[in-house]
């Protein structure tokens, strides 16, 4: 049998980490509120759940999923949010079981998927691996709704290199996203993990235009978790601020995002 990926091992910890949070939450705790306008917790795991089968269904099933794919196009602002709303109706204890069951069935099938499987998705068609890195994205971002819900901190882990990494390689459609014409030249981007002093770096080092800071705050940045002006992350040059303020890793419309936290009163 061929080595495991390290995105695969990756993917496997970040879902466990929220199963961890998740997974002995009495059940009237399931409905507490997130940041997320209209999403409790139950709405969160929900969507995760409903991403894991639209996934497992474009692995195993491509013609399934177009279909699939083709009502999602007709309602485009409401799909998400509708897959949710139906998951969040559920016991906890049987969406906790759906989770679980349908994320374990993806993992196999990624990992054991031939080098070079292109897997159709709402977007441009995906790799397993860049698949994984997408699930292990908003298993993060989505962890974190549910972990200030419960005012519960996170320890951050080197895991956040695959989401810095989609972060990044998002940039151009943020600006598309918006009806904006995305820079031609790259960036630099340079991030300090949260473990170790190392810096994780993207782009060429001689790029005029450069992002750098802390790959926590950046990872919230591009999740759109939390506001630009609570983030230690700096922009030079006048097209990189500009991406700053419309970053997202996640495929689909920007949404609102976060506002900025309010200065304590004195």
């Amino acid at each position: 049998m061929s080595e495991v990926l390290p995105v695969f091992v990756d993917l496997r910890r970040e879902s466990e980490e929220l199963d961890r949070i998740v997974g002995e939450l009495p059940h009237d705790r399931w409905g507490l509120r997130t940041p997320a306008p209209g999403w409790s917790i139950a709405h969160q795991v929900a969507h995760l759940a409903w991403t894991d089968r639209a996934a497992l269904l474009a692995a195993t099933d491509p013609a399934a999923f177009a279909t699939e794919a083709a009502k999602a196009a007709t309602a485009p602002d409401s799909f998400v949010d509708d897959g949710a709303e139906e998951g969040a109706t559920l016991h906890p204890a049987t969406l906790l079981a759906r989770w679980r069951a349908g994320r374990d069935e993806l993992w196999r099938i990624l990992s054991e998927a031939p080098a070079g499987t292109r897997l159709p998705w709402y977007g441009p068609p995906m790799a397993a691996p860049s698949m994984a890195t997408a699930r292990l994205m908003e298993t993060w971002a989505h962890g974190q709704d549910i972990a200030d819900a419960l005012g519960v901190t996170r320890k951050p882990t080197e895991r956040l290199r695959h989401v810095a990494r989609i972060g990044v390689r998002a940039r151009d459609f943020a600006f598309a996203v918006r009806g904006l014409t995305a820079p031609t030249e790259e960036f630099r981007v340079e991030l300090t993990s949260p473990v170790t002093d190392e810096v994780w770096t993207y782009g060429p080092e001689d790029a005029p235009q450069r992002v750098s800071g802390p790959a926590l705050d950046f990872c919230l940045l591009v999740t759109r978790r939390a506001h630009r002006a609570d983030l230690a992350v700096r922009a030079e040059g006048p097209d990189a601020d500009r991406w700053l303020d419309i970053a997202q890793a996640f495929a689909g419309p920007p949404g609102p995002g976060r506002s900025p936290r309010e200065e304590p009163t004195r």
